[in-house]
């Protein structure tokens, strides 16, 4: 009995130490970690390993009550099913185990099949090979499409044949692929960047007319014919250049379109295919170790370089990575000079009573407020009222149509400061209050004002704290969705909110976001198996971006630290 009295007493002293509660948190701490180490592992295998060149197998499907067919596909995933679930399905299976296997494959060929990923049993697959000469082709549209090179034609001639020589048909198809690929870059060229500057001027011409029609009686006759006849004479100069664009682009055009492949599916079908609507060409069971990881990392720069295609479920995201990245760096720009100027005035200048901790028990409550609440508050402020004058004020002559007074990169922007500025006042102000009262008076008697006092000594020591609350900031605001979907993000921007038209940088154009990438690929695709490893691999990149950039802040902050710590000894 005394061993036991002596063992609740040391109990309830090791309760007392405050040892447990150490425990306690090192537990929490070292769950956080491996579930935020387990997230980026998940991330990263289901989102990189979507580039690596998978192997394609061919098979032999034999399913009860169809007649066998012959399949080509790569194997993306398998699970255990149970029997009845199947059965009740209405799947006639005579396979007497409880559980069976079931398989992913990525068939391709939406184009001939509907669909371009089936789930098939894996019993009924036989006859597995992995041929050598089993051909991916990646398309601009339709998906992938599995199957054998057979001929590549030029003119309709045929220029290489598989029965004469596979090695020399699989090089010219490399050689000519090449050839269309440059074609392709300089349609693009022409048409998005070329072509896109010349409606941009004309465009730019016709508002000029426009206002000149507004401006109208304050100005002389002579003044208006002479503007009216320049503005004719550059409209006329572009034209010419756009007729001449345009003979270019046709002769790209033909010169693209003279080029095919004909290829084999694995039921025995022959399709001919432009080249021009394919990306890359590659055979994977043929390609070593090494050609594999330089496939892969070139696909992975693709992914980070190119724009987006069918339906955002190939190609690239450089636009939504874009968008987010200069939204973060407008929003940073305009919310820190705002949330330190409110939080100087409630800590240096405010006198502290009754008002003033109603503001700030406001400015705490406004940290919680939902944030597709400040999306309607920005899209009913920014975008219908004050980018709604803005067009009757300095945009008057593009009316009807809204230049500001419409959802765009700016009020995304604004809405997103509003929605962090809460954040860097209570960061700024705590660095404030942590600041020794005798340091301020120490200034003030030496002969300096208090806005010398402030602007030299305050500041300073607190920049570490202005820091921490725009790293907060720029944490929560990369990572929203719901008010951007209001004020100015969308599925597919057109063009960015940078290029080489004045004034080069547009704020009034809509733009991609991660965030908004990923609800959309994820929910939105009609092709949800495709879309599935993008969906890792971009919030993957959204969580790196992220880092980067509240690396960059911490690397400032230590360094200010650094620099002031001998201040507040």
């Amino acid at each position: 009995m005394a061993l036991a009295q002596q063992s609740r007493l040391s109990l309830r002293e090791w309760v007392k130490s405050g040892e447990p509660f150490i425990w306690f948190n090192a537990a929490a701490v070292t769950i956080s970690t491996i579930a935020v180490v387990g997230l980026l592992l998940l991330l990263a295998t289901r989102g990189l390993g979507h580039f690596w060149p998978g192997t394609v197998y061919q098979f032999k499907y034999s399913q009860q009550g169809v007649e066998p067919q012959h399949l080509l596909a790569e194997l993306v995933e398998s699970e255990s099913v149970a029997i009845e679930q199947l059965q009740a399905s209405g799947m006639q299976i005579d396979i007497k185990t409880p559980f069976v296997r079931r398989d992913l494959l990525k068939l391709g060929n939406r184009d001939l099949l509907g669909h371009d990923f089936s789930w098939v049993l894996h019993p009924w697959l036989s006859d597995t090979q992995q041929p050598v000469d089993a051909m991916v082709l990646e398309r601009r549209e339709w998906g992938n499409f599995y199957g054998y090179l057979r001929q590549i034609k030029q003119n309709g001639a045929v220029i290489a044949d598989s029965k004469t020589d596979d090695g020399t048909v699989w090089q010219t198809l490399q050689k000519q692929l090449e050839s269309a690929s440059k074609l392709h870059d300089a349609i693009a060229t022409i048409e998005k960047k070329e072509i896109g500057t010349i409606n941009y001027k004309l465009d730019q011409l016709r508002l000029d007319a426009r206002k000149l029609e507004l401006n109208k009686a304050s100005l002389t006759d002579t003044q208006i014919a002479v503007k009216q006849e320049r503005f004719e004479s550059e409209r006329m100069g572009l034209q010419e250049k756009y007729k001449g664009l345009q003979s270019n682009l046709e002769n790209l055009y033909q010169q693209a379109g003279r080029d095919s492949l004909v290829a084999e599916t694995a039921d025995g079908r022959s399709v001919e295919i432009p080249l021009a609507k394919i990306v890359h060409a590659y055979r994977p069971n043929a390609m070593n170790v090494f050609q594999k990881i330089h496939f892969y990392f070139a696909k992975l720069w693709e992914f980070l370089t190119a724009e987006p295609r069918e339906a955002n479920t190939e190609g690239g995201i450089f636009p939504a990575i874009f968008g987010t990245v200069a939204m973060v760096m407008i929003m940073s720009i305009i919310v820190t000079p705002f949330g330190v100027i409110a939080a100087v005035y409630l800590r240096e200048y405010a006198k502290q009573g009754l008002v003033t901790r109603i503001v700030r028990i406001a400015v705490n409550n406004l940290a919680g407020v939902p944030s597709i609440v400040y999306g309607m508050f920005g899209l009913g402020f920014f975008v219908y009222f004050l980018g709604a004058n803005i067009d009757h004020a300095f945009f008057a002559a593009a009316l009807p149509a809204p230049t500001f007074g419409t959802p765009g990169l700016l009020w995304a922007s604004l809405t997103l400061a509003l929605l962090t500025l809460p954040v860097v006042i209570v960061a700024t102000e705590e660095g404030l209050s942590r600041i020794p009262r005798s340091l301020r008076e120490g200034s003030l008697a030496l002969g300096a004002t208090k806005a010398e006092t402030l602007w030299r000594v305050v500041l300073p020591m607190a920049s570490p704290a202005m820091m921490t609350g725009l790293i907060l900031a720029v944490a929560r605001a990369a990572g929203e969705v719901a008010p951007l979907m209001l004020v100015g993000v969308v599925k597919l921007a057109p063009a960015l909110p940078v290029d080489g038209n004045f004034p080069f940088v547009h704020l009034d154009r809509k733009f991609m976001h991660l965030g908004f990438h990923i609800y959309d690929v994820g929910f939105q695709s009609p092709n949800v198996e495709a879309a599935r490893p993008l969906v890792y691999a971009t919030a993957l990149l959204l969580v790196i971006i992220i880092a980067l950039l509240n690396f960059s802040a911490v690397a400032l902050r230590n360094h200010l630290r650094e620099k002031y710590r001998a201040l507040e000894m």
